[in-house]
């Protein structure tokens, strides 16, 4: 039986060039409508008891050629639990080796997490009293974006997740800390309730999410660039957004996101803009010393230059909603390889790590918000 190549599901993303002895050629589809690619998404059938051998000849012209370095490829028999698995990268062209002991395989950049189970995730939490759920605005392409809302205090905080739907990190974020805050027993989870009203906007780009996008939103667009000045036609999702937030205000915002070529956790915070005030600064100290008590994940090492962005940074949700409501902003970073300070060698970074942070996370807001 010959192999056989297809992304036709949610996410997906890839094409064939040809069929090897040993595997395949194939190469990544840019973004709908835009230029980034990086994500991959794909299964293979027809594989059992195969030495495959599957290369991505176009990797080296990608958004963050650097990112290949040091990465290991996603693998899974059942769409479900993943691994990593044995990969190189070399002049231009990523390749995953790996010994299939199932006719089917899934491989993919990060684990994937795809529009069934966000609309698990919401409609789950929306069954819980203590939730929530509305619909706050749809996307380019008409998609509901998705609001879970909880908790009884007069500050207002914002976890936002998934402006660059590749990044699916973001979403086992945060089923990690929605998990916690619903946690009566957590003494940590019980004062953010009692102090704040909580806001989750898990997948704010769920036509990039389902197209198999890197980054750009159904008009190609990068939402992370547009939240100084969104057009309501090609950036709706920022639109709605910010149209909620601005019925509330913002005292806390913290942006989850993936970084392609860092291998470590770190923050991109408001502290970073030459017009963040004093106690934006101290806000965004707090966080990092108490994420850094929670997480032996995270680190304040390495991040970005405070450059980061150019001329585009205003336009950013941490320096554009800092700017607009006074309050305290993030934007954590998570690495699609593995994170150094906290190795998996089976897993890498995984669903499971990006959960944990997730959690841990929690005691980084109260920080910020009791200080």
């Amino acid at each position: 039986m010959s192999l056989e190549i297809d992304c036709a599901f949610d996410g997906g993303n890839i094409a064939l060039v040809a069929l090897t002895a040993d595997g395949a050629d194939l190469t990544i589809r840019p973004d709908s409508n835009g230029a980034w690619y990086q994500w991959f998404y794909f299964r293979v059938s027809g594989a059992a008891g195969r030495e495959l051998k599957l290369r991505i000849v176009n990797a080296g012209a990608s958004s963050y050629p650097d990112g290949w370095h040091g990465y290991r490829a996603c693998v899974s028999a059942d769409n479900q639990e993943w691994r990593r698995t044995d990969t190189r990268y070399g002049d231009g062209v990523l390749e995953i080796r790996h010994r299939a002991e199932a006719d089917q395989l899934w491989f993919a950049f990060f684990a994937p997490y795809d529009l069934a189970r966000h609309q698990r995730f919401v409609t789950q939490a929306a069954a819980n009293p203590a939730v929530t759920a509305s619909i706050i605005g749809r996307s380019v392409e008409g998609r509901d974006i998705d609001c879970l809302a909880l908790g009884e205090g007069m500050r207002s905080v914002w976890l936002i997740g998934r402006q660059h739907s590749g990044e699916t990190m973001a979403s086992w974020w945060m089923e990690g800390a929605l998990e916690r805050l619903l946690d009566d027993g957590d003494p940590v989870a019980a004062r953010l309730r009692a102090i704040a009203r909580i806001h989750l906007v898990p997948l704010v780009n769920i036509d990039g999410a389902v197209r198999g996008n890197l980054r750009g939103n159904g008009a190609g667009i990068d939402l992370n660039r547009q939240w100084h000045d969104p057009d309501p036609l090609k950036a709706p999702e920022v639109v709605a957004v910010l149209a909620a937030m601005d019925e509330i205000g913002a005292d806390l915002c913290l942006d989850v996101h993936g970084d392609e070529t860092i291998p470590h956790v770190f923050i991109d915070g408001c502290d970073a803009d030459p017009m963040a005030m004093p106690a934006q600064v101290a806000g965004v100290a707090r966080f990092k010393a108490a994420l850094l008590e929670a997480s032996p994940a995270f680190q304040t090492a390495v991040g970005y230059p405070v450059t980061y962005g150019g001329d585009a940074a205003p336009g950013m949700c941490t320096r554009a909603v800092a700017r607009r409501f006074g309050g305290v902003c993030v934007t954590l970073e998570m690495p699609f390889k593995d994170s150094l300070e906290a190795p998996d060698p089976a897993l890498g970074w995984s669903p499971k790590a990006s959960a944990q942070m997730g959690r841990n996370c929690l005691e980084a807001m109260l920080a910020v918000l009791d200080g």
